[in-house]
């Protein structure tokens, strides 16, 4: 799969305007386009660095007159220690000695990327709240830069940047062009940086919040705010891997955190394992997680929470690892598939089952796309209905999937290759799954499974009939369970339905 070529903007020269004239022209002779940082330390060679190398800029040491010249030609310092230049990208970082005085400057190019975005762009498309994770200088805020852009212009989608140390956005009033129309708000200090985000749920009703170096245990709770609000949530956080975060009690929150728990003697038994073992403490914040391998890889985990499970099963998850060319790398096939945990039967009191489907005994099989699998599960736990899920669609007898992606060509090959029903919701919470599987189960209840598997094809026949011909299609009648299962295929084609007639004759009409 050809991905567009990653191309690059910046403002080198505002940059390099801020140094000595000697440095600038020692500058001139190296690949500018490859220039990562320029260090001026007190007393040492002035070093430009790049990916893989360093070279000094000249062989007298640096004075406090350049340290002092440098400072004087960028903004103001705040509490971080960081400066930039107006409507640029670019970061200054100074060192100080303990009175405070400036004895070191990093200078760092900061350039808008477009095109880094590919590898993920249907997950942050699809309206998943997304972690990224990689060490410094990897690309990260690079990445959520082109997000913002992308789910502001492309998607007009209400999109707000917390920027703590203006680095996403650059320097100045006015936010740098490179993250489209996306609101920006900047952050007074550091430690508020856990208010801001709160502040711009409560305040700017934004849809997506994007977030840099989420850091400590406030700003993970303020993230699980965020998401549980049904806000889409774009940040990065320390840690080069999930398996890093996993392990790190500061911020394990953000895919769920682990506790200890003492299982009795037949749970132990039945799930093979001793009886003291680490667990999943709650729902992730982020449904995904993104490892940035270099600024050309990354390894996705589409289902954090699946991930974060089998890390603590003691099994290495099943990451996508993803060129920056879009294509699959070899090795993206990783280790075997994981074991899934037997599933037990849920018990399933007569008003809440529902009987197989498409002619299959025992529980109903769901395959939940682009939702959480962890939500799903704990709304089948919550309403003891006698399903489970599968992790494989061809498993599946039922399918549950987000509204936003009803007509991707990859489900649409799912269900042709099953026949399985498709039932939508509009967001990835449990309050919609909940109300979804009460629904679905009410209305499946009783009936013959040959009925609603014509019913559902009567139906999924007229919404191509009228795609294609743009008029409207009668279906032949039913009941009105059967109905509101086939009002459900018009929903997901962004069909219009109503029922007409009257009983025993009262029947669908789907309208384009």
């Amino acid at each position: 799969m050809s991905q567009p070529a990653q191309t690059r903007t910046d403002d080198l020269q505002l940059l390099l305007d801020t140094l000595p004239p000697s440095l600038r022209e020692a500058l001139s002779g190296l690949p500018a386009e490859e220039l990562v940082e320029v260090v001026l330390d007190l007393g040492r060679p002035p070093q430009a660095r790049f990916p893989h190398r360093a070279a000094d800029l000249a062989t007298e040491p640096v004075t406090r007159e350049q340290l002092e010249r440098v400072v004087a030609a960028v903004g103001e310092f705040t509490a971080d220690n960081r400066a930039g230049i107006e409507g640029t990208l670019h970061r200054i970082s100074a060192l100080r000695n303990r009175r405070g005085a400036i004895i070191g400057l990093t200078l760092r190019v900061g350039r808008a990327v477009f095109g880094t975005v590919e590898p993920i762009r249907d997950l942050v498309e699809s309206g998943a709240s997304v972690l990224l994770l990689g060490r410094p200088g990897v690309g990260k805020t690079t990445m959520l830069r082109e997000v913002a852009r992308i789910l502001a212009d492309d998607h007009g989608k209400r999109v707000v940047v917390i920027d703590t140390s203006n680095e996403i956005a650059g320097d100045g009033d006015i936010p740098h062009p490179a993250i489209g129309g996306a609101r920006r708000m900047q952050v007074p200090h550091p430690e508020r940086q856990h208010a801001v985000m709160i502040e711009a749920v409560e305040n700017h009703m934004p849809e997506v919040v994007v977030i840099d170096e989420i850091g400590n245990a406030a700003e993970a709770a303020a993230a699980r705010t965020i998401a549980e609000r049904g806000v889409q949530l774009i940040g990065t956080a320390h840690g080069n891997s999930l398996e890093n975060l996993v392990v790190n009690p500061t911020l394990a929150d953000l895919v769920g955190g682990v506790q200890t728990v003492t299982l009795g003697d037949d749970e132990a038994r039945w799930r093979g394992t001793q009886k003291t073992v680490n667990e999943r403490k709650a729902p992730p914040t982020f449904d995904a997680v993104v490892e940035l391998v270099s600024r050309d890889e990354v390894i996705l985990h589409r289902d954090t929470a699946r991930a974060v499970d089998d890390l603590l099963r003691g099994v290495a998850p099943r990451g996508r690892r993803i060129r920056g060319d879009g294509n699959v790398a070899p090795e993206a096939e990783g280790p075997a598939e994981a074991p899934v945990e037997p599933q037990r039967p849920a018990p399933a009191p007569a008003e809440a089952a529902a009987p197989a489907l498409q002619g299959d005994t025992g529980p109903v099989r769901i395959y939940p796309y682009a939702l959480s699998r962890d939500h799903l599960e704990r709304v089948i736990r919550d309403l003891k209905l006698d399903a489970r899920t599968v992790n494989r669609p061809e498993q599946a007898t039922l399918v549950v999937a987000r509204r936003s992606r009803a007509d991707d060509p990859h489900l649409r090959q799912i269900l042709e290759k099953t026949g399985a029903p498709v039932h939508v919701v509009k967001k990835n919470t449990t309050a919609q799954i909940r109300r979804l599987l009460e629904k679905v189960f009410s209305v499946l209840k009783g009936l013959e499974d040959e009925e609603v598997d014509t019913a559902l094809q009567e139906a999924e026949n007229a919404a191509h009939r009228v795609l294609t011909e743009g008029e409207p299609v009668s279906l032949p009648p039913h009941s009105g369970p059967v109905r509101q299962l086939q009002h459900e295929v018009a929903v997901r084609y962004d069909l219009v339905a109503e029922s007409v007639g009257s009983e025993p004759l009262r029947h669908l009409v789907i309208h384009p």
